[in-house]
């Protein structure tokens, strides 16, 4: 028997802000389509753009889709970017194929032409409401050959879906039991509009049985729209793809995920210095487990180890707290120091910091990496490593005031130190501190409040080392003078 393909896409709308929900989807798809092309299957992902909306359609928000797959690495086989057999690849650009689909199912009786105007459609929802039912399109009973007269005649129209009066409907859901559907509770949906745009379901249909895809993937909030895909495929005769809806990324409190408490736009996490490694491990761990029990895995792992059936559909929590730890993980033991710095300076270049990526930027790295979960927070705790017009804490100034009988002493002695490497200012500040009775922490404190402002910073030592004594002495001397 000949190896089932897998062909998978992921459709969102130009319509705002890159959003986490689409990464998370994308990941999904992407990975059982390259799952099924590593066993030697066919294996193929798709993302189309479904700009029918266009009264919220964002101009520049596609190439930010875009930008976003490419940032985390989930390349689409076929795209408006990359091309492909099955384009074209917006909807914007295969309207005539919707038009001629949609009269397709009004020829076969499986649709009608419908001539209600709004006001008529508000008073005949308003009656449906009262009454608990669906609402009845008087056209849906008129004789098509009448239909089609008015319609040629130049009347407006729109194409709706003729739903069966009685019976159900029933969607399978790889991740579910069957759901049945009951038809009478299903309104005849508008397939394509008076002005020839088609609505969701139409396209969304037509597209993927055009493009061959085999597997919708997709979040659970699409279920409640799927009886009307799965009458559209028996409509037109084709067969169905897999369905299987993930479980929706929730906020602490079990809401779906919203800007309002989360962030939801995937360039806030590039603009804060995530690792798009980290970006996707934690996305994989939303409604699954490695089967290891893992938590730090790469994308290739996840390929290797993921299948479909064992996603659970308890809501996950997309919790900032643990993508923050999971993403300093990273930082400190997966990828080597020299790639964080590369990527640190990048990072630091792209928010137009000038930074040299020379030997005193990766010394401070270095020191930084068991400190810092997100490169944003880099700058912000080591602003004393990059000007002489650094903050001091409430905190590091009483420390200041403490040490400021000896800190005119302690500044020459480090003046006059042989040497300014760690092992020499360890040894002479122990030495200092023992001639003058003190623990080293009370000679030790105040310094480094004094050449960092803060009582929270690296390795005292290795700090020293990298500022340098001219610097260290400098700041020491301004310091025991109170400026």
């Amino acid at each position: 028997m000949a190896p089932m393909p897998v062909v998978t896409r992921i459709a969102p709308s130009p319509t705002g802000d890159p959003h986490v929900g689409t990464a998370y989807i994308g990941l999904f798809n992407h990975t059982l389509a390259h799952q099924a092309a590593a066993a030697g299957e066919e294996g193929k992902f798709i993302l189309r753009i479904e700009d029918t909306d266009r009264n919220r359609y964002v101009p520049d928000s596609e190439k930010r889709i875009f930008q976003m797959m490419q940032w985390l690495n989930l390349t689409p086989d076929e795209s408006p970017l990359q091309g492909g057999p099955n384009g074209p690849y917006r909807q914007s650009e295969r309207f005539d194929l919707y038009g001629e689909y949609a009269r397709r199912l009004v020829a076969s009786g499986h649709a009608y032409y419908a001539f209600e105007t709004p006001e008529e459609l508000a008073a005949l929802r308003e009656e449906a409401q009262q009454q608990g039912r669906v609402i009845a399109v008087p056209s849906r009973d008129l004789d098509p050959a009448e239909a089609q007269r008015r319609v040629d005649a130049g009347e407006s129209a729109v194409i709706r879906l003729k739903v069966p009066r009685g019976g159900e409907t029933v969607v399978n859901d790889a991740l579910r039991k069957p759901i049945a559907f009951q038809n009478r509770e299903i309104d005849d949906k508008v397939l394509l509009k008076a002005d020839g745009f088609p609505t969701y379901h139409l396209a969304n249909v037509v597209d993927d049985r055009l493009m061959g895809v085999t597997h919708v993937v997709r979040a659970e909030e699409w279920i409640t729209s799927t009886p009307i895909h799965v009458l559209l495929y028996e409509a037109f005769g084709w067969p169905q793809p897999v369905f299987a809806h993930m479980p929706l990324l929730r906020n602490a409190d079990k809401s779906k995920i919203s800007k309002r408490k989360n962030p939801t736009s995937v360039e806030w996490y590039t603009e804060q210095g995530f690792l798009p490694e980290a970006m996707l491990n934690f996305l994989a761990t939303m409604g699954w487990t490695h089967p290891e029990g893992r938590e730090i895995f790469d994308l290739a792992e996840f390929q290797r180890v993921f299948r479909l059936e064992d996603v659970t559909l308890g809501g996950p929590v997309f919790s900032l707290d643990k993508l923050k730890w999971m993403n300093g993980k990273y930082l400190r033991e997966v990828l080597p120091e020299e790639e964080v710095a590369k990527r640190l300076h990048a990072y630091l270049a792209g928010q137009k910091h000038d930074l040299a990526d020379d030997d005193y930027f990766r010394a401070v790295v270095r020191m930084m990496i068991p400190r810092m979960d997100v490169f944003s927070e880099f700058l912000e705790k080591t602003p004393y490593f990059w000007s002489e017009e650094y903050p001091v804490t409430e905190k590091a100034q009483k420390l200041l005031d403490e040490g400021r009988p000896f800190l005119p002493e302690l500044a020459a002695r480090l003046k006059n130190l042989p040497a300014f490497d760690q092992a020499t200012t360890d040894a002479a500040l122990r030495a200092f501190a023992e001639e003058k009775g003190l623990k080293p922490g009370k000679v030790m404190q105040p310094l480094r409040a004094a050449i960092a402002g803060t009582s929270e910073s690296p390795g005292m030592f290795e700090m020293l080392e990298a500022l340098g004594r001219e610097r260290v002495v400098a700041r020491v001397e301004r310091a025991a003078e109170g400026r």
